[in-house]
């Protein structure tokens, strides 16, 4: 601990990424990203930009990203806030929507950012239990709070809420701030951003990291009403006027506009999830139903550790929590069908031996 830090620095526990080794010939499966490449027009509307433009500075509201966002969804450009990275946005969030005097409330078993950014932003919350099949019950928010957050479908889990019961908590909480973390929307999920009409208090945050493949770029967004986006604003303009480049910007604009792309990867995505959940169900694994690009498994003989360090030393790494109600858990990201045919293998090996 340095003495020059500050009493704040010193005390935070940071936020752990996934693991992003540097090794060769290694099936990747632990950190979520899409298996398949960007659309190939990404790659065409970066080329276009490496001139001396970059000397300029980007537009500071990324306008050009943020008009196809609203067109896609069908919203005021002003609904529409941009960041670098979701990561960036939900920091905004917390720091300017969610610091209220009664907690924020968020499930025991969720992103594990949202504990850091009550630390760092001085954020009394309370982590709400899932239930025994780990999924979340609206019922058991309808208690004072200074908002609510929570991913759908939820992470690390993949359990789905439907806009139902997404609804009656925004009814239940009309005071509140609600903010449903969209990461991974578009592999079986149905977005809740046509409620947004309805409810002033809902904020929809999302990336462009999964399923439009553009993790590297670090493009998050969040939509809501103009009140909500005007506040968030208000934080960026305070703390970084330029979170995008004009090279992410173009990539946005171009992943959004190559539809079907978008529509075939994410398909391959579903369709590997549920051959691979299948091919595990017959290994022995209890696989929680997952609307993600990825699904989280325990084995009904061996230890989580165990499997995840028998992976390891086979070339293929996944995500293992030690948290205790699912330290018996692994999420596995969907990879190709090629990755996801090794692992198996190397599944059925380890078991049998």
């Amino acid at each position: 601990m340095s003495k020059y830090w500050s009493d704040l620095v010193s005390q935070l526990k940071p936020y752990i990424p996934g693991e992003q080794p540097d090794i060769a010939n290694i099936t990747k499966l632990n950190t979520n990203e899409n298996p398949y490449g960007p659309s190939p027009q990404v790659a065409s509307a970066i080329q276009k930009l490496l001139n001396e433009d970059l000397r300029l500075y980007p537009p500071p509201n990324a306008d050009g990203l943020r008009q196809v966002i609203a067109n896609y969804y069908q919203l005021d450009p002003k609904q529409v806030f941009l960041g670098n990275g979701s990561d960036e946005v939900l920091a905004h969030i917390f720091n300017g929507l969610l610091q209220k005097s009664e907690p924020l409330l968020f499930p025991d078993i969720s992103y594990s950012f949202y504990p850091v950014f009550c630390q760092l932003y001085g954020i009394s919350f309370e982590q709400i239990p899932l239930a025994k099949d780990l999924s979340l019950a609206v019922e058991d928010y309808n208690r004072p709070n200074g908002g609510i957050i929570f991913p759908n479908p939820n992470a690390p889990t993949g359990r789905l809420l439907g806009l139902d019961a997404i609804e009656e908590l925004l009814k239940d909480n009309p005071d509140s701030v609600v903010v449903v973390d969209e990461a991974y929307i578009d592999f079986g999920g149905e977005t809740a951003v046509p409620l947004i009409e309805l409810y002033a208090n809902l904020l929809i945050v999302q990336t462009m990291s999964k399923s439009r493949s553009l993790a590297g770029m670090r493009i998050g967004y969040a939509m809501g009403s103009v009140d909500l986006i005007e506040g968030l604003e208000r934080i960026k303009n305070s703390f970084n006027s330029y979170p995008l480049g004009h090279l992410p910007i173009a990539a946005g604009i171009a992943a959004f506009k190559d539809q079907e792309y978008f529509e075939a990867t994410c398909q391959r995505v579903i369709d590997s999830r549920d051959r691979l959940t299948n091919n595990l169900h017959n290994l022995g694994f209890k696989v929680v139903p997952s609307a993600g690009n990825f699904i989280f498994v325990r084995h009904v003989k061996r230890a989580a550790e165990e499997l995840a360090l028998s992976l390891r030393q086979n070339g293929i790494i996944v995500r293992h929590f030690k948290q205790s109600r699912i330290e018996q858990f692994l999420r596995i990201t969907i990879g190709t069908e090629k990755q996801n045919e090794r692992l198996v293998s190397v599944l059925t090996s380890l078991l049998e031996g």
